[in-house]
């Protein structure tokens, strides 16, 4: 049974999926209320559990403020993806059917052909969004531990938020994401497991890369 304190937080973590929730931003209960179209209740039983996976704290006198990025923030986030898509991918290599990774393999194709095009593509990024985070959020998954893929939902959460601040899921930015994504696959698909974890490993430490490029063109 989904209890409303599930619905709420769903909602708070389609918010920041969708980009409508800035880091650093200040909300009072009422306001998440109209965001979340929750009833207080709700939002006051929701509100422990985002304080509790660091989301958002409260300030006295100027209510709850979502999570403000900093560098170590980024250096605890990634080394969490770091940790957790290892054992993924490692355990992924496994059980991950040729369908699987073909399907996949075309899904990035799809991406990268559209984000190479000349005219723009107004829903380029939430496609593109929808794809690299399905890639990640499988893998985790299929190792079948419920507790480690909630740890990597909520990291995902501030990785998101990050994202945000540094304004890094452009086209441009989708192109190397999406090659990235295809070196591994690939390996997979050549039954080559050591080459696949390299280039995840390799794609995670340049995603850092890119949005703390993003963060110092915003800041500059």
């Amino acid at each position: 049974m989904v209890t409303q304190r599930n619905r709420a937080y769903q909602g708070f973590r389609q918010q920041i999926i969708d980009a409508r929730i800035r880091p650093g931003q200040f909300v009072s209960q009422r306001e998440l209320m109209q965001l979340l179209e929750m009833p207080l209740a709700a939002v006051r039983e929701l509100v422990p559990r985002l304080e509790a996976a660091g989301l958002i704290k409260a300030v006295p006198k100027r209510g709850l403020q979502i999570a403000t990025v900093d560098m170590k923030l980024i250096r605890n986030a990634w080394q969490v993806r770091t940790m957790v898509e290892r054992e993924a991918v490692i355990h992924f290599a496994r059980v991950a059917s040729p369908e699987t990774i073909a399907r996949l393999i075309a899904d990035h194709e799809a991406i990268l052909e559209r984000a190479l095009k000349p005219t723009p593509d107004p829903a380029l990024e939430k496609d593109a969004q929808a794809v690299d985070w399905g890639l990640h959020d499988m893998m985790v998954d299929a190792i079948g531990n419920e507790i480690l893929s909630e740890i990597y939902r909520v990291n995902s959460l501030h990785v998101r938020l990050i994202r945000y601040d540094a304004d890094s899921m452009r086209p441009v930015q989708v192109v190397p994401a999406m090659r990235e994504h295809l070196d591994f696959l690939r390996a997979l698909a050549g039954h080559d497991p050591e080459a696949a974890l390299q280039h995840m490993m390799s794609h995670i430490e340049h995603s850092k890369h890119r949005v703390l490029g993003g963060m110092l063109r915003v800041g500059s």
